[in-house]
């Protein structure tokens, strides 16, 4: 064959392997609302920069006749490429082929990318599509999914593990997603579940929709298992490159810090008169951090679940924190099971890749009633307090207002090793508020007092000296659990001072194998 022949072939094969299951099937991919494989990777990469391996695999199957039906890539494209200017590995299911099955070539070809991300220290970023195990493969598939899952174990907390949900995603195949650090999906299209209708129908008795079992937004509001949710596939490649934009590319290096124009001495008024005169009235936080971070930029995760809890991205300074924040607009900031896995899980991650921890506090406590006591939130609180407590990286915690008993200590106290723990002069820091403080401590002599008038007298007056005793900064700043009282409009110079001189915090945990969270 001459050397021609030889380059012709070679790109005939190249434009083979682009076209998937083909043109018939690429069509009825678009006509069902959903980008190609290839399509995805354009979008999600800087334009030019990827570069595809294993173009050429094939599967290896014999079984039921597979060896009549065979597809260059075998229904997976994989390869590198950057996202502004750094390099990640991708891997796209390609639904043209086999429905995006997963085959023993498959896995191989995606085990191979997750371990030169190791080797390279780059992010990973899976882009899932796919009718689960191929079933003409039997034990091979279940094996290619096991090898996938170990090496997702393996990266967590090395390098950032990113899942799109772009498709089908179902049995076994949910494992990988869930292994990783975040789950994006999209409003149509995208579902996650281990058994899909028929088998609850079979089992339970019980009529769902594929929507409802396990669409996006069940997911998103529901279980928690959607970090983020894209009204269309375009909308989630951008939140995928945003996220990106607040991760370091492994544990070894620092977030990306990005120059800003917002002075860090900016004053913010409005703060200083934000929190209500009643104490009961609730006020939207996402206000206050808007206004204290680089730009007004918040990006938010898990804006759907748990929205008594914010959490985030954001930057001081130019510096990429994660931000944990009581949400007094929902269910008046309190911490219950949901919120405290949310957040527990966030500071894990934030602590993994040395991303520093900016905590705004105004929580009234965990929410009470069986509902509670029965789902384990004893054991979800404690996820939260764990996270906190193991937690290296910087530490600055402000609190607004309200910071009562146990959750006080959950967010972030100076006793879990709170580097800077700020206070505004509305803030309340107690073992609980003052009525309910005044009900435990003067009981009895309330009870005493018949006529009605007196009784109040008596218990706004318990309540008055309560809150003049303990339910303000200045109690927990004599002790040293305080280290200032600041005016809230100068929160984001003081919030961005202390960021500047912790960049050098050095701090480690005691030599172990590992630690047993509570789970």
């Amino acid at each position: 064959m001459a050397f021609e022949e030889k380059i012709k072939e070679l790109l005939d094969k190249r434009s083979e392997a682009k076209m998937g299951g083909g043109q018939k099937r690429i069509d009825k991919q678009h006509e069902q609302g959903k980008l190609t494989a290839r399509e995805r990777i354009a979008l999600l990469l800087d334009e030019g920069s990827f570069e595809e391996f294993d173009m050429f695999v094939a599967h290896r199957c014999v079984n039921f006749d597979m060896q009549k039906q065979s597809f260059l890539g075998d229904g997976v494209v994989t390869g590198y490429g950057t996202i502004e200017g750094r390099p990640v590995y991708v891997f796209a299911q390609d639904f043209t082929v086999f429905a995006g099955s997963l085959s023993e070539t498959m896995s191989l070809k995606i085990c191979k990318i997750m371990d030169q991300a190791m080797k390279t220290g780059a992010p990973v970023i899976g882009l899932n599509d796919s009718g689960g195990a191929r079933i003409q493969e039997g034990s091979n598939s279940l094996a290619g999914y096991a090898e996938i899952f170990e090496r997702n174990i393996l990266a967590s907390g090395v390098i950032p593990q990113i899942s799109a949900i772009f498709g089908p995603c179902a049995g076994g195949a949910v494992y990988s997603p869930a292994l990783t650090d975040f789950i994006l999906m999209t409003k149509e299209n995208s579902y996650m579940f281990l058994t899909g209708p028929k088998v609850v129908k079979t089992v339970t008795g019980e009529d769902v929709t594929v929507d409802k079992l396990g669409g996006a937004m069940v997911h998103a509001t529901k279980s928690g298992v959607a970090h983020f949710v894209g009204e269309t596939e375009e909308d989630t490649i951008k939140l995928i490159r945003d996220l990106m934009g607040y991760l370091p590319s492994n544990n070894f290096e620092e977030p990306p810090y990005v120059p800003t124009e917002d002075p860090i001495d900016r004053l913010e008024d409005s703060l200083n008169s934000i929190i209500p005169e009643n104490p009961n009235e609730p006020y939207d936080m996402k206000g206050v951090i808007k206004a204290i971070v680089d730009d007004g930029k918040f990006l938010e995760v898990h804006e759907k679940f748990a929205p008594n809890l914010l959490v985030g991205f954001a930057r001081f300074g130019g510096v990429a924190v994660g931000i944990v924040a009581n949400q007094p607009k929902a269910m008046a900031g309190v911490l219950d099971s949901n919120a405290s896995r949310k957040g527990g899980r966030f500071v894990r991650f934030c602590d993994a890749f040395n991303i520093p921890i900016v905590t705004l506090v105004d929580v009234p406590g965990f929410l009470p009633g069986t509902g509670q006591e029965y789902n384990g939130v004893i054991v979800h609180g404690a996820k939260m307090l764990f996270a906190y407590g193991e937690a290296t990286v910087p530490k600055v915690t402000v609190t607004l207002r309200k910071s009562y008993g146990g959750a006080h200590i959950v967010m972030s106290c100076k006793q879990l090793r709170g580097d800077f723990n700020y206070a505004w002069p509305t803030a309340q820091i107690a073992v609980m508020g003052a009525s309910g403080a005044t009900e435990v401590l003067y009981g009895r002599q309330i009870k005493d007092i018949q006529d009605p008038e007196e009784r109040a007298k008596f218990i706004a007056q318990k309540e008055i000296e309560y809150n003049d005793q303990f339910a303000n900064p200045y109690c927990a700043a004599r002790f040293g659990y305080i280290d200032d009282i600041i005016e809230p409009r100068n929160t984001r110079f003081r919030v961005t001072r202390a960021l500047q001189v912790l960049a050098s915090k050095k701090e480690s945990l005691p030599l172990k194998k590992h630690n047993n969270i509570p789970l």
